[in-house]
């Protein structure tokens, strides 16, 4: 007869993990001798080497008693039906794998690999990067809210990156961040925006430019989150709208420049 460490020795385990395997029901508990000792016959120690092996193959303990008790055609069953859990939790840890290893960029959270890329040609371009994070805060809830629309517009943003007039516009508003609320060259950066986006509503169309399609709740959600990020953003988006143009996330022609200033359109927000 063996006690539970001689038990446990023979078998490769420790004494805790006999314990354990009795509490799961697993490895019947013997009477205690005279002594108050529990001791185990010789067949105590083939059961636990079984139980043994297939808790360390990765047979979930709740399915090992099944498969000790089971017949041969029924374990083979049970092992197929185990081993193919297992393929399929390989399978979701390697995409667990895959995303943190993107996730060590920084960008990659909550954020599309088309996203990711975008905001890496910005900082190529050399665009401030406080102005990559406001971009990079923005798409975020933009990704989550309308997934299956993210990568036309990337390719969208993309496209537009390869006119100098905007490129150009991204790297004054890096340098316009530093500045007041009252700063002149803030009135010099709307000048510039505004009349990029003239000219691309000319050569595009006016749905060119207003094509996100979002709710309006939502489009003023992003606008706040640019104007808090950026505090200069805000008055930019007051001085476009003095020429044409309202809106941030969502850019829109509200008012007709006439003769002495401007007539305000029943579109404005």
């Amino acid at each position: 007869m063996l006690t539970i460490g001689e038990l446990a020795s023979y078998a490769g385990v420790t004494v805790r993990a006999v314990r354990h395997y009795h509490a799961k029901g697993l490895l019947p508990e013997p009477e205690r001798d005279r002594s108050g000792y529990r001791r185990y016959g010789a067949g105590a120690v083939v059961e636990l080497i079984r139980i043994r092996t297939l808790a360390g193959a990765g047979v979930p303990l709740a399915r090992v008693r099944e498969l000790l008790q089971a017949g041969e055609e029924r374990f083979a069953a049970a092992v197929a039906d185990i081993d193919e859990q297992l393929r399929a939790e390989i399978r979701e840890r390697q995409r667990h794998r895959e995303r943190i290893a993107r996730l060590a960029s920084g960008d990659s959270l909550a954020l599309p690999p088309e996203v990711v890329g975008f905001l890496g040609r910005l900082r190529e371009l050399g665009v401030d990067e406080r102005v990559v994070r406001i971009e990079r805060d923005g798409w975020i809830p933009l990704a989550a809210r309308c997934p299956g629309r993210v990568a036309e517009w990337v390719a969208r943003k993309q496209e537009q990156l390869a006119d100098p007039q905007l490129v150009d516009f991204y790297l004054t508003l890096g340098r316009a961040l530093d500045c007041a609320e009252d700063d002149p060259r803030l009135v010099g950066l709307a000048d510039e925006l505004a009349a990029y986006v003239s000219r691309l509503a000319e050569e595009r169309g006016e749905d060119y430019v207003d094509d996100a399609d979002i709710e309006l709740p939502f489009v003023e959600l992003m606008d706040r989150l640019a104007f808090d990020t950026a505090p200069p953003a805000r008055r930019l988006a007051g001085l476009l709208r003095e020429r044409g143009w309202t809106g941030w996330t969502r850019l829109r022609r509200v008012v007709s420049p006439v003769p002495g200033g401007v007539r305000t359109s029943p579109r404005g927000p």
